[in-house]
């Protein structure tokens, strides 16, 4: 599928309309006619695929988890991804189908950096007394807000501070 192919190569800021249909090689009015809103093009196209991001965390942890955020925040910044972030939120809150991709995804995310943690806890890399359950906002939330709220490039000082905010990092 050349949706699919364009968020494995590309990323999800290549999947829209237009680029979907010049690499399908059909008109865009066909591509409109299965997905009438961008949300739902690409949540079809994430359907089944596996989630590139948090996945196998290296050791040392903490470069691999800062390698992770900026990846995260770069693929998040584009307009159309942005907009397309803030719009997938809203409409989960009143679209049961929309709310069950959401809290697929919240929860692959969750479990990834949960076990990223707990390998630099183990491994004596990390030491935090962080609530599990806050991790992933105390990580991931602020790089959201400053991408899709602020519509501002998140700067790697930031990321510091958020891989700071989790705990005493050993080298």
């Amino acid at each position: 599928m050349a949706a699919r192919g364009l968020l494995a190569s590309e990323g999800p800021g290549a999947v829209t309309h237009q680029r979907v249909s010049q690499e399908a090689g059909v008109g865009r009015a066909t591509v409109y006619r299965h997905w009438p809103r961008s949300d739902q093009l690409l949540l079809d196209v994430m359907e089944g695929a596996d989630l590139p991001l948090f996945k196998d965390p290296g050791t040392p942890v903490r470069p691999w988890l800062r390698r992770q955020l900026r990846q995260l925040a770069d693929e998040v910044l584009p307009p159309a991804v942005a907009g397309l972030s803030l719009a997938m939120m809203q409409s989960a809150l009143w679209d049961p189908e929309l709310a069950r991709r959401r809290d697929e995804s919240n929860e692959t995310i969750r479990t990834r950096v949960h076990a990223a943690i707990r390998s630099a806890v183990a491994g004596g890399e990390l030491e935090t007394d962080a609530d599990p359950a806050d991790l992933v906002s105390m990580l991931v939330g602020p790089i959201v807000y400053r991408t899709a709220m602020q519509r501002e490039a998140v700067p790697d000082r930031l990321i510091e501070r958020l891989l700071d905010s989790v705990g005493t990092w050993r080298s």
